[in-house]
């Protein structure tokens, strides 16, 4: 029993650092947005995906951009004797949730007041390795 917990946890640990993940909290973009651009990435590899986001034109792309970085650097400190070449990096995962909301009030006509909302969004982008050669 204690050898087989032993070894599922050394599988688990393999497989942990073959992932990483990055989180972008209160992005202020509403949700639907940031999905626009999300959508773009998903499932592509690394380098095509930084080429996407960096020549997109929405505003969105910057801060996924930005995430996108952030979370291939987490992997190279995870993984500091792999090169990214050889691992062939690709977006595993990009999920998009609302954030918090901003209440503000717009005057509106006869005196009354429209609720405004100001959205923003939580992203979490999660990489995966495709290197066949380690194992």
């Amino acid at each position: 029993m204690g050898v087989r917990k032993r070894e599922r946890a050394e599988q688990t640990k393999e497989a942990k650092k073959q992932i990483a993940f990055a989180k972008l909290n209160n992005c202020p973009t509403s949700p639907r947005k940031m999905r626009l651009v999300a959508d773009l990435v998903r499932g592509e590899k690394v380098e095509r995906a930084l080429h996407i986001l960096k020549f997109n034109s929405k505003d969105a792309s910057k801060n996924l951009e930005k995430l996108l970085l952030s979370a291939i650097a987490n992997w190279q400190s995870k993984n500091e004797d792999a090169s990214i070449e050889d691992a062939e990096l690709f977006v595993k995962e990009i999920r998009v949730d609302g954030g918090s909301m901003l209440k503000r009030l717009r005057p509106a006509p006869q005196g009354r007041a429209h609720r405004i909302r100001k959205r923003s969004n939580h992203v979490t982008l999660v990489l995966g390795a495709n290197n066949n050669t380690q194992s």
